[in-house]
């Protein structure tokens, strides 16, 4: 039987009009609102730590562009971008930085600690391995419960050493639990290259020892992403168990800001992998594809910085928690005498 197409694909990408700019949309607004964040942080109007997704927006993009918001995604303490393609606004992510009481976290959270469940962001840790284990607990449950929906952990390289990573992986594999484990190597933890804390760099090999389905893509690939992805979370609704899939990327900014870019990598290691910008790249493809304009991308680039613009205005006026407030969103139990 021959499928119409009714809407233009990108040639040898596989992907509508719609899906590409889509993607390219989700890209673009998680590097122009991090830059702007970046420049509020060495400013002085962000308060404590500020861990930004630059250079790595194509792994929570292509990832996150099949979810739903029924989906449960948890993250690490570089978890803006994964917040951001969730569905966080900008505005949302700007307020909590800033500590003001419109933020998705109330401003009780900052950088490290962003909640949105009406979006499916159960929430980022600065804690090292801990999305691999809640991942593996929302499959369980949605097992239990007969639901059609996926756990996702995103984690660096730096948590395949925790205990965490074999103990979530083992008990999804042997109750083949619906969660996809995205691995983010960046190729450092912190300032530890990857190589020095680890005989075998290659994070997907070690699926096999849990007996799961497990792929290395090229992280800066947002294509490569969107369609291992797919494909992982389409067995996981089906009940085909979890997928470890590790996205080989790189951060171009340092670890936190304010923090040193090298020293512990060289200069021409950032170049390197900064002319494999992926939204670069992307926006290239998409142009050789014929799928768009260059004015259409310009147009989506001016929306991207609108947005981030307005979402560093926002938090600016937006207020700070009323002191009056602090025993809320908590859990507590008083003590009666």
């Amino acid at each position: 039987m021959i499928r119409e197409q009714t809407t233009p694909r990108v040639q040898n990408l596989d992907l509508t009009r719609e899906q590409s700019l889509a993607l390219y949309r989700t890209m673009l607004i998680i590097r122009r609102t991090e830059e702007h964040l970046a420049r509020a942080h060495a400013s002085g109007q962000i308060p404590g730590a500020c861990h930004t997704y630059v250079g790595e927006e194509a792994v929570a993009t292509g990832v996150c562009a099949h979810l739903r918001n029924e989906d449960a995604v948890f993250s690490t303490h570089r978890g803006h971008g994964h917040a951001l393609a969730k569905g966080v606004t900008p505005r949302q992510l700007a307020a909590e930085l800033f500590g003001k009481a419109t933020g998705c976290s109330f401003g009780r959270g900052g950088s490290m600690h962003l909640f949105a469940p009406e979006v499916g962001l159960m929430g980022t840790s600065g804690i090292v391995g801990p999305s691999i284990l809640q991942a593996t607990g929302a499959g369980y449950t949605f097992k239990l419960l007969n639901r059609n929906n996926v756990g996702v952990a995103f984690f660096g390289d730096g948590a395949v050493n925790n205990g965490a990573f074999h103990e979530g992986l083992n008990l999804a594999a042997i109750w083949e639990l619906p969660v996809l484990f995205v691995c983010e190597n960046n190729m450092y933890a912190t300032e530890v290259a990857f190589a020095y804390a680890t005989k075998n760099t290659n994070v997907a090999e070690r699926a096999a020892t849990y007996g799961m389905a497990a792929l290395a893509v090229d992280g800066n690939d947002v294509l490569e992403i969107y369609h291992a992805a797919g494909e992982a979370i389409a067995r996981a609704r089906a009940g085909q168990g979890p997928t470890l899939l590790e996205c080989r990327t790189y951060r171009t900014r340092a670890h936190a800001e304010g923090m040193r870019d090298a020293g512990y990598r060289t200069l021409e290691e950032i170049d390197s992998w900064k002319k494999r910008d992926p939204i670069a790249s992307w926006k290239q493809r998409v142009l050789e594809a014929g799928l768009a304009e260059e004015a259409e991308l310009d147009a989506i680039e001016r929306e991207a910085k609108e947005l981030a613009e307005d979402a560093i205005e926002f938090a600016k006026n937006s207020p700070y928690p009323d002191p009056a407030t602090v025993m809320n969103h908590i859990y507590h139990q008083p003590i009666t005498n």
